[in-house]
């Protein structure tokens, strides 16, 4: 699998469903946060970065400036400025991805991985990780969120538990 089918199209999607849960999502849910995290609507800002901060060096880019902020109008225009930029990416842009060399910071380590090890040790995990503990934080907050509101796979009939 290229590393082009391997990220752009599964931060598209998994996008589309961090703008859904945030549009659900009173202003006050998206303040809220777990203990010693951010709040949730800035967990959901930072994984639609993470979209493009893994996409763009992957496809020879530079990563661009996005709207700043983490309530529902300013996440709403992050989430569709971050879909946009990633319309713009092509397959062939991801030609020699794998081994184009990729310096970055995470948090203060500097690191230099290929572009397979930046995309599934580094880039795809810390998307994953901002998007669960946003999905983490408006549960907690009490928007009633299921599995099928993260992934949109699943199908659940209405009132199931799990016990």
């Amino acid at each position: 699998m290229s590393l082009y089918a391997a990220s752009v199209p599964v931060f598209a999607r998994y996008l589309g469903q961090a703008a859904r849960m945030a549009e659900r999502a009173s202003e006050a849910q998206l303040a809220q946060g777990l203990a010693d995290a951010l709040p949730a609507g800035a967990q959901l800002a930072t994984a639609a970065g993470y979209a493009l901060r893994v996409a763009c060096p992957l496809a020879g880019r530079a990563v661009p400036d996005l709207p700043e902020g983490a309530d529902k109008t300013a996440l709403a225009r992050r989430f569709a400025a971050v879909q946009a930029e990633l319309a713009r990416l092509a397959a062939t842009d991801f030609i020699g991805a794998e081994a184009r060399v990729i310096c970055h910071r995470a948090g203060f380590a500097d690191l230099e991985q290929d572009g397979a090890t930046f995309l599934h040790q580094y880039g795809m995990p810390n998307f994953m990780f901002h998007l669960t503990m946003g999905y983490a934080s408006l549960r907690a907050a009490g928007l009633a969120l299921g599995k099928a509101d993260f992934d949109g796979l699943h199908h659940y009939p209405g009132g199931f538990r799990f016990s």
